[in-house]
């Protein structure tokens, strides 16, 4: 039986876990806070499959999609996912053509998408305010789904402790053990955790692991801003909007979950968690002018997720030669990909045997040919353009 140490117990560190319990390894999982202590319990969580170029890893981020559907029924009770339409607009002559031609390549992609008349938000969101969109057509995600990453994580990593995972909160690593040149184990100060595989699911602490193996990832940082309100009456919201403003989707507890991509492009630099950002009331005042149930509530909290991003937009999996036993497992839109990357890394390694699949996202692939992910480029240069 392999013995395998998963770093990290966010939504990419729980699938591994749990899919390397359910192959019989055994699991050990090393966790600095919490469950979804970090980004995954800052993230907005929607599907977004519809973001994401080239055609290659739009199928990857699609079946990921699916796969969350298998998965829940495989974990049984409550799901984490919810279905329900994306409804995107923009104002801008820009916006509406970026968002229309993005529609038409999916449609040809057999993506399940199409346009809408702006009356027809009456009905796709009631008790959004009509007259805070000014498009001249809406696009519907008719399939699409917002995640309760935190429920998602704890799901999974309580089936992986029930398949006899060890799982660590609390523990830091501070070293990783080597034999020769393949890395055998981790130190969390002075205690020492030896295994056959290390696997880095730290998230935007993965490129501190990858240095103490004498190594590194081409990974940068972008903070994001997440929003979430107090309880409003019901109806709600029944729709994830994708305004030029703002993101807005349901959240537990009849509260209203936020995002926007112009206010995380005014977040200041080296902004880290913890901080008052001042952009909170902001990040408020825009979901206000969309959804009017928010004018009577409160932001009950905000916080700031720090995302992973591999400088293509595109994940990390898999090995490098200088650090062989260190397998990585690192990208944005986690929560999107978690179930479909924990399942293929999981086989990988108890298998030895590399999967085609994962053959575009290796380490050791060259990035410097640029962004080729969609989202990355909406994210970094157009934040008013992102839908999602």
């Amino acid at each position: 039986m392999s013995r395998v140490i998963v770093l990290g117990a966010g939504v990419l560190g729980a699938s591994v876990a749990y899919h390397l319990a359910v192959a019989g390894a055994g699991v050990t999982v090393i966790e600095a806070g919490g469950p979804a202590a970090g980004t995954s319990s800052a993230t907005f969580s929607i599907d977004v499959t519809h973001l994401k170029t080239p055609h290659s890893y739009y199928e990857l981020n699609r079946r990921s999609a699916n796969e969350h559907i298998a998965l829940g029924e495989e974990l049984g009770g409550p799901t984490w996912r919810h279905p329900m339409p994306l409804v995107q607009w923009g104002h801008t002559e820009l916006e509406q053509r970026a968002i229309r031609e993005r529609a038409v390549r999916l449609q040809s992609w057999g993506h399940p998408c199409r346009f809408a008349d702006p009356t027809d938000l009456a009905e796709l969101a009631p008790t959004a305010d009509p007259g805070a969109c000014a498009a001249e057509e809406l696009v519907v995600h008719d399939r699409s789904a917002w995640y309760d990453a935190p429920q998602f994580v704890r799901r999974l990593l309580d089936h992986a402790a029930l398949l006899g995972a060890d799982i660590r909160y609390g523990l830091k690593a501070t070293g990783l053990i080597r034999s020769g040149d393949r890395v055998v184990g981790v130190e969390t100060g002075a205690r020492r955790w030896e295994a056959d595989w290390v696997v880095n699911c730290a998230g935007a602490d993965a490129d501190r692991i990858a240095r103490l193996a004498g190594t590194s990832l081409p990974l940068t940082e972008i903070p994001g801003l997440v929003g979430e309100s107090t309880p409003v009456p019901e109806p709600g919201l029944h729709a994830i909007l994708a305004t030029p403003g703002v993101d807005l989707r349901p959240a537990p507890g009849s509260r209203i979950c936020s995002i926007s991509w112009p206010v995380d492009a005014m977040l200041p630099s080296g902004a880290e968690p913890g901080g008052d950002l001042g952009l909170e009331g902001e990040l408020h005042r825009r979901g206000q002018e969309i959804l009017p149930a928010l004018r009577t509530a409160r932001l009950a909290g905000a916080r700031l997720g720090v995302r992973p991003v591999p400088v293509d937009g595109l994940p990390l999996v898999g090995t490098s030669p200088e650090t062989a036993g260190l397998y990585t497992v690192v990208t944005h839109s986690g929560v999107n990909l978690a179930p479909v990357l924990g399942r293929l890394a999981a086989e990988e390694i108890t298998s030895g045997r590399q999967n085609p699949a994962l053959a575009p996202y290796r380490p050791t692939r060259d990035v410097a040919a640029g962004v080729q992910d969609e989202s990355l480029q909406v994210m970094s240069d157009q934040p008013s353009l992102a839908g999602g």
